[in-house]
């Protein structure tokens, strides 16, 4: 398993007037540092002792988001009236309702 591989987010906090890093993975984890470079090498560092200590007690490591397949569909549950809502709309617009929620869901 290669720590690199998973997503990192670097941010400034107000809060703690140190720059915080993140990993999506693992999102109980963080990392508070002066730079952008030490959040980043300290939010590895915690992520590399947790995989170590995931795999010594036999339990599941996160995959790398980079690493998954992604199939482009996922299902979403909605309420009835907002279905014939979007429906109506796809056909007024002459696009499929997929065309349509995918144009929504990346506006």
């Amino acid at each position: 398993m290669n720590i690199k591989h998973y997503t990192y987010r670097v941010t400034w906090s107000t809060e703690d007037g140190e720059h915080v890093a993140t990993c999506a993975e693992f999102p109980s984890l963080s990392w508070l540092a002066k730079t952008p470079e030490a959040a980043l090498k300290g939010i590895q560092k915690v992520v590399a002792g947790v995989v170590i200590d995931l795999q010594a007690s036999g339990e599941a490591v996160p995959e790398p988001l980079a690493e998954k397949h992604y199939s482009g569909e996922f299902r979403v549950r909605i309420p009835p009236h907002l279905h014939r809502a979007l429906a109506l709309t796809a056909a007024e617009e002459g696009v499929s309702l997929n065309r349509l929620a995918s144009a929504k869901l990346a506006a």
